[in-house]
């Protein structure tokens, strides 16, 4: 469906849980207040949620959390997913700790992409960011994902001062490994507002002057909206989401749900639909719930406005509660 805008929704960012088995500075530092399991959205209404956003032609089904494979039984539900009639995709973020276990079952499964968090290379700052995590497992997955033929991709966010100097040995893994890797701008929420990012203009920047024969890449990677850069003959790319510097608001295709079950329009505000009252009502009453949730998506984010996080709108959860 379309919403107000004229833009068409598609694609939907699903969290299973809050849940995390690290605790990443710009996400968790000091980790978070977990809720109760009985107020996490079971499986089962996980994928009648899904189902009903099938029928509004949201086609694309994205699983994060917190960490999805914390959560046992994760496999069954990216299963059950996949054969809803409508859904054309199901991809899944993780930050690759134990990923390694669950390759073959994501082959088999037929899972369209897995999206990997990696900041660094070194282990010494792997560790100290993401709050004790081992480098060698996250660095395993990606191998691992990439030789088993899955659409692999490692997102990355770069601070100043701390991994800045990594920009070439990051953006190297796409040529390494053939896979893509995203430079993602670090997003003012929750934890992330003390962070300092660099905008994706001085990497491309940066990048070129490494490797001039960098050029765009108009061919389809993903669900948007990464802007992707390949070197001639190479079988990776570079890609570039840049929510800050490069606006993208009007070609916005996504919704968010959350664990507890809120429709975010807009990762930017903390307005949401929740939509476990509907849940006990018809498919027809959720079904129109999420409609109506999607005609409430805003034209554009406030995070390049001026003291935009004190004006009572916008969002002050942790990324993990809101699944990102």
């Amino acid at each position: 469906m379309t919403d107000n805008y004229g833009r068409k929704i598609d694609y939907m960012r699903v969290s299973i849980t809050d849940r995390c088995d690290l605790r990443c500075r710009y996400c968790m530092p000091e980790g978070c207040e977990k809720v109760s399991m009985a107020q996490i959205l079971t499986y089962e209404e996980i994928e009648r949620i899904c189902r009903a956003a099938a029928g509004l032609g949201i086609n694309r089904i994205k699983i994060t959390g917190g960490e999805p494979f914390v959560r046992l039984g994760c496999i069954d539900l990216i299963r059950n997913i996949k054969a809803i009639n409508g859904i054309d995709e199901v991809t899944v973020t993780t930050n690759g700790q134990t990923l390694d276990r669950y390759i073959n079952e994501l082959k088999e499964i037929g899972i369209d992409g897995v999206n990997i968090s990696l900041d660094t290379l070194d282990p010494e700052k792997f560790a100290y960011i993401t709050g004790g995590g081992k480098l060698e497992r996250t660095v395993r997955s990606i191998g691992l994902s990439a030789a088993a033929g899955l659409k692999t991709k490692v997102n990355c966010l770069l601070q100043r001062s701390f991994n800045e100097d990594e920009i070439f040995d990051m953006a190297g893994l796409a040529f390494e490994h053939g896979i893509d890797v995203r430079f993602i701008e670090i997003m003012p929420v929750g934890a992330g507002y003390s962070s300092r990012g660099i905008s994706n203009d001085e990497v491309l920047r940066r990048l070129r002057e490494r490797w001039p024969d960098l050029e765009p890449d108009s061919s389809v990677h993903g669900n948007g909206p990464a802007v992707y850069y390949r070197r001639e003959g190479a079988a990776g790319a570079i890609g570039f989401i840049s929510a800050l510097s490069g606006k993208f608001c009007s070609d916005c295709n996504r919704v968010r749900l959350t664990s507890q079950g809120q429709l975010k329009p807009c990762l930017c505000y903390e307005a949401g639909t929740d939509l476990r009252p509907y849940l006990a009502g018809t498919d027809d009453e959720l079904k129109e719930a999420i409609r109506a949730a999607i005609l409430e998506k805003p034209e554009e984010h406030c995070f390049d406005e001026k003291h935009f996080e004190d004006d009572g709108r916008t969002e002050h959860r942790l990324m993990s509660q809101i699944g990102g």
